[in-house]
């Protein structure tokens, strides 16, 4: 029998099964953060470069991603983590779930954006964009309002801005959980924590999603957002009436991407990883639709870069936050939590202490009591100093707690219990600075 007849006896489904396996060397599935007007980019562009390599996404925000991959065992996890959050991929590495990429990086990265590493010095992960965290307004729901342009985090403290700000949560947001890592390193723990209390008791909203933030400034929502600066720019260029500053507190961070252990098709993956850091992928970040920084200079892409594009090395000359992400990785869990518990489950309380001691503060301007300041300060105190001291959160043990496996039943328990309390000191102490601003301004009519 010659080989052509064994060939043609084979049911043609089979046969075309058969080619179709045989036209694929593997699919590389990628968790992500990012919208689909980013990784539809990619996945077109390194699909049609390897076209038997296909690309899955599956878009979970940076918790999510994290607790998804721990509980999948080895030879079922996904292939690629790709995310905005370096403190993110530093918690991976420490639970030994990514291996090494470095031969896959771009040796015309700079080693450095302003002192911070683009690559992870063990070569676990690889900087894929520059990201920086800042202040995205609307400017005609500024100008409709009489609202003052910001340019510093503390400028959204003022009584001016009360109900015209957003920010979403560390817990749902790793690029949130940037932002606020940056306020809270570049004033001190003390000092940060009372800003962003003060700034999330002037917000109409703690948004579930990081896009929530955006989008609502786009469409009038709100007035102002803190956002990492590729949502503002990519708005900008797709007309929204909107702009963007960096604050001097900021930093200008990597977005990574990095190769889990235990997947089935690494080496494909490896080719998508060596396909972002390339030339051809870094180009892909200057699209209009995605308005990301790349980690090349942008004196590498010639004619390619748009007018007033910033240049994120640049920016970190003047940045003031030498981002260490060590110790935010260390307090990464203690962060989110005394955010959703003093903040995001107690945003209500919040807002209406910060609103009574607003409307004191003025009074009292008008009319000055010894007795009125006093019970302000008392209100200020109670509502803008952070649960967690900075001596607490300078303790080894009690960031260990939180960094403790959830399978771990007593720390679970331990931890349940510290939150509690938090959200109920949290309750009481805006109930009282209420009281307090209330009684202060009863003292100024």
């Amino acid at each position: 029998m010659n080989l052509f007849y064994k060939i043609s006896s084979i049911p043609v489904a089979i046969l075309l099964g058969l080619v179709s396996a045989a036209s694929y060397a593997g699919t590389v599935t990628v968790i992500t953060s990012f919208s689909k007007e980013i990784t539809q980019v990619y996945k077109t562009a390194f699909e049609k470069a390897n076209p038997t390599i296909k690309l899955e996404i599956l878009n979970k925000n940076t918790v999510q991603g994290i607790a998804y991959v721990r509980e999948l065992p080895v030879g079922q996890r996904p292939e690629i983590f790709w995310a905005s959050a370096p403190d993110a991929f530093e918690v991976l590495a420490g639970q030994n779930l990514l291996l090494n990429v470095s031969d896959q990086a771009n040796k015309s990265v700079p080693a450095k954006v302003g002192n911070y590493p683009i690559n992870n010095p063990q070569g676990l992960y690889l900087g894929q964009a520059l990201s920086g965290y800042g202040l995205m307004w609307n400017t005609r729901y500024l100008g409709a309002n009489k609202i003052p342009t910001p340019s510093q985090w503390v400028d959204l403290t003022k009584p001016v801005y009360f109900n015209h700000v957003a920010i979403s949560s560390p817990s749902r947001s790793g690029t949130t959980h940037l932002t606020v890592e940056t306020i809270l390193q570049g004033e001190g723990w003390d000092k940060g924590w009372s800003q962003l209390l003060q700034i999330a008791g002037n917000s109409a909203a703690i948004t579930e999603r990081s896009f929530g933030v955006p989008d609502g400034v786009n469409n009038g929502q709100f007035g102002v957002g803190l956002v990492v600066d590729f949502f503002a720019l990519a708005s900008k260029a797709g007309g929204f009436p909107v702009d963007f500053a960096y604050p001097n507190v900021t930093a200008i961070v990597p977005a990574n991407i990095g190769l889990f252990s235990g997947s089935k098709n690494s080496e494909e993956a490896k080719k998508f990883i060596a396909f972002s850091v390339s030339p051809e992928g870094q180009a892909l970040l200057l699209d209009p639709k995605i308005s990301r920084l790349p980690v090349l200079p942008l004196s590498s892409f010639s004619n390619k870069v748009p007018a007033g594009y910033p240049n994120a090395f640049d920016i970190a000359k003047r940045a003031k936050v030498n981002f260490n992400s060590d110790l935010s990785e260390e307090r990464y869990n203690v962060v989110s939590s005394m955010f959703d518990q003093t903040i995001t489950f107690r945003h209500k309380d919040l807002q209406a202490a910060t609103k009574a001691i607003h409307e004191a503060s003025a009074a009292l301007a008008k009319k000055p009591s010894a007795q009125g300041q006093a019970l302000l300060k008392q209100a200020q105190d109670l509502a803008f100093t952070p649960i967690v001291t900075s001596s607490l959160v300078g303790n080894k043990n009690f960031l260990a707690l939180f960094a403790t496996s959830k399978k771990d039943a007593a720390a679970n328990k331990e931890i349940s219990g510290l939150e509690d309390r938090w959200n109920v000191q949290a309750k009481e102490h805006y109930a009282k600075a209420k009281s307090f601003a209330e009684q202060a301004l009863a003292l100024a009519k």
